[in-house]
């Protein structure tokens, strides 16, 4: 479900808000270890082709995403801030070591809680400094994508207990 919260920020933020029926410190390691990540953070049938990161602040946060008709897209970035087992803030608006990248399109966050019974709520969105930005992701697809995605770390999550 994408929720957009009231205020001045509400038209630039995009979020998905779910419940997963899995441990938070399994979805935590599914974010932070590049060989999970690679399995569930792109919605079927594309994939990630690679991941480099380097978990801190100021680290790497790079991937590129292959389509099944051979589309290619590099996320080229930086961790602006981690909190073990709770929050990743990561941005295309720098890249490792903070220099600025050319262009910005998104500042994305995934902030992780108890949702008891072993579950983890996950909120997973997106800052864009734009409303014609936040738009374009919309249309990119970011609702269907990421709820997608989402289940696939659900899934991945759960095996991993």
């Amino acid at each position: 479900m994408i929720v957009h919260h009231a205020g001045e920020a509400a038209p630039k933020e995009l979020l998905v808000d779910v419940s997963l029926d899995a441990p938070r410190g399994a979805v935590w390691r599914c974010w932070t270890e590049p060989s999970l990540l690679m399995e569930w953070y792109c919605p079927k049938p594309w994939r990630v082709e690679s991941v480099d990161a380097e978990y801190k602040p100021g680290g790497r946060f790079n991937s590129v995403f292959a389509g099944p008709n051979g589309e290619r897209f590099e996320n080229v970035g930086c961790l602006l801030a981690i909190m073990a087992g709770e929050r990743l803030v990561f941005t295309d608006g720098y890249r490792e070591g903070w220099v600025p990248a050319d262009k910005h399109f998104m500042t994305g966050f995934v902030e992780l809680s108890d949702d008891g019974d072993g579950k983890t709520r996950m909120k997973w969105g997106a800052r864009h400094a734009n409303e014609d930005d936040s738009k374009k992701h919309l249309e990119m697809g970011f609702s269907e994508g990421w709820k997608a995605a989402a289940a696939q770390l659900e899934t991945l999550a759960k095996m991993l207990g």
